[in-house]
């Protein structure tokens, strides 16, 4: 019985070789973790680009009466024209602790003369916290207007003598909210000059995650902060890892001294003390004024961090050279651009993949620890990195400024290992199929 064969170049092959080099197909990668993890990149994407267009808060924008408030929602607040020195009406005398006017900008207080007392203390504390609180103020009158970072809650104001300490008298007192003419005329909430035109109340921005220690909003600080997490996650590492693959595929396959010298120079890019040399070159490409930081810290990653996929991609050249298919390919007269791109490119791009997604959360996580010490991006430029400086100057009084950017970070670097873990699963798995 004749066996049919077919020819390709100068060898000749049987109909049951061709079943041994039938296409691969790609194992299924559709884990648990990976859906979770895909959902959660889609999303992060989703809040960074899509957010801002949902959420118009300015990011840079101070809310003076407002420091490091927690969750609002949109409120109307009284609008205060007069908030200056302040002098109780000339009346009969009080007999107690009297508030004439409690609000965020002011609380105007007044209490009768006590004989024998010369000086007063007042302190402040709120109203959930046991003891006397901060002493605010110390005055031989009899009426005292607190203006110290007032925010909306209740608080229990005690008046001392200054000079025995003896308690005298004790109030709570819950402002109301309040903004001053000047900050809303700042903010653009009132128009400038026309005063007496003005409504006695206005409608305030919510902030459903709060605001940080100058009075700017935290969600959109987050998404601001994403937006250049992000683009130097995915922008450094695509460059840096495709000028590796340039160079390991050139090494690779011009092998000899070529491929000696190019090693022995990655040896000496390897050797370098990556954090160290991370920080010096950001010093020496140095920030004018008006850049926002993030090209010279890219540039940065790209010097220090590409010898990885050099030595992958050319290892990787160097197995394939041998291999028979390639053979084949050169020996039928294919070029040798043709031979790399139908040929080793196909094989090698799935390393390349995952070297890429690898290479995202260390990207990430490398612009965050050098914001955090406060060489990566400039102001007023921000990242989930620079987020966590600025949090951690409140962190006792305030965690969730530093925990909601250091929770996007770990976020964000879980979820692309975990697509890198299952990228590197399925080529694992393909080539022990195909070498079967």
């Amino acid at each position: 019985m004749a066996m049919s064969v077919f020819r390709f170049a100068r060898r000749t092959w049987a109909s049951e070789d061709l079943e041994h080099i039938a296409p691969v197909p790609l194992p299924k990668m559709a884990t648990p973790a990976v859906v979770l993890s895909s959902l959660v990149v889609i999303a992060l994407l989703l809040f960074v680009s899509i957010g801002p267009l949902v959420w118009r808060q300015d990011p840079s924008q101070q809310w003076l009466s407002q420091i490091s408030a927690g969750p609002s929602a949109p409120h109307s607040v009284r609008l205060i024209r007069d908030n200056g020195p302040w002098q109780p009406p000339v009346s009969e005398p009080v007999k107690s602790l009297v508030v004439h006017d409690a609000n965020t900008e002011f609380v105007r207080l007044q209490w009768p003369q006590i004989e024998g007392v010369k000086r007063y203390r007042v302190y402040r504390a709120s109203a959930h916290k046991a003891g006397l609180g901060l002493a605010i103020a110390e005055t031989d009158k009899s009426y005292y207007q607190d203006q110290l970072q007032l925010s909306y809650q209740i608080y229990r104001y005690t008046i001392a003598d200054a000079d025995s300490g003896l308690l005298l008298l004790a109030r709570e007192v819950r402002p109301e909210a309040a903004i001053s003419l000047f900050e809303a005329q700042l903010q653009g909430l009132v128009p400038v000059g026309k005063s007496s035109r003005h409504a006695k109340w206005l409608e305030m921005p919510g902030h459903p995650l709060g605001t940080d220690a100058l009075g700017r909003d935290i969600l959109a600080r987050l998404m601001a902060g994403g937006r250049t997490s992000l683009f130097v996650g995915v922008v450094a590492p695509l460059l840096y890892i495709s000028f590796g693959c340039i160079f390991g595929a050139i090494a690779g396959l011009a092998g000899g001294w070529v491929d000696q010298v190019a090693m022995r120079f990655v040896d000496f890019v390897v050797a370098l003390p990556f954090l160290l040399f991370m920080i010096l070159f950001r010093v020496a490409f140095g920030i004018g004024p008006g850049e926002n930081g993030i090209m010279p810290l890219i540039v940065a990653m790209l010097m220090l961090s590409w010898p990885g996929s050099a030595r992958l991609i050319r290892g990787q050249v160097l197995a394939l050279r041998g291999q028979a298919f390639v053979e084949a390919a050169k020996l039928a007269g294919v070029s040798t651009s043709r031979v790399i791109l139908r040929h080793m490119l196909p094989n090698v791009l799935p390393m390349i993949l995952v070297a890429f997604s690898f290479a995202i959360p260390q990207a990430i996580f490398t612009e965050a620890f050098l914001s955090f010490i406060g060489m990566g991006v400039s102001p007023p430029t921000t990242s989930w990195g620079a987020l966590c400086n600025d949090g951690i100057k409140t962190l006792l009084s305030h965690p969730r400024q530093l925990l909601l950017p250091a929770l996007f970070i770990s976020v964000s670097v879980l979820a692309f290992n975990l697509l890198g873990d299952a990228l590197r699963d399925a080529t694992d798995r393909r080539a022990g199929v195909a070498k079967a």
